[in-house]
């Protein structure tokens, strides 16, 4: 048998306050990061819309002539570019995900001791740091 636990004490309302502060700070932190990612160049030639919808044009167009494994490989590239094209008309606002960083930032990395080569690892720039209140010596 289990033994019985004493009865629970309620939360106090500081308790509480920390709890929601934190939640709200690590949603801000938590979604400038995702930004910083989403957003990060990536190698080559950038694609655009219209290079996007050229080549699912020219899919359609090779996939009645072309072999089954050919075919199989098409549909999965139409796939993914449709996935993609999809993706790009997701508008990521950054000046607000980085105002709300800024915001809030200096008081999660005090209370998760961050570090600011830490920040920088994941690739938030100085100067975002530094409007947060995040310095070397932090």
């Amino acid at each position: 048998m289990a033994a019985k636990r004493g009865p629970k004490m309620p939360m106090t309302a500081e308790h509480k306050a920390a709890l929601a502060k934190g939640r709200v700070e690590g949603r801000a932190v938590r979604e400038y990061l995702e930004g910083l990612r989403a957003t990060k160049p990536k190698r080559g030639r950038k694609r655009t819309a219209e290079t996007v919808a050229t080549r699912l044009e020219t899919i359609d167009a090779e996939l009645g002539s072309a072999s089954p494994i050919d075919e199989l490989l098409l549909v999965q590239e139409r796939r993914d570019l449709r996935s993609e094209l999809e993706s790009m008309s997701d508008i990521i606002d950054m000046k607000q995900l980085e105002a709300e960083f800024v915001a809030l930032a200096k008081s999660y990395s005090q209370s998760k001791q961050i570090s600011y080569q830490s920040w920088r690892d994941v690739g938030v720039e100085a100067s975002v740091l530094k409007a947060a209140g995040i310095s070397r010596r932090n």
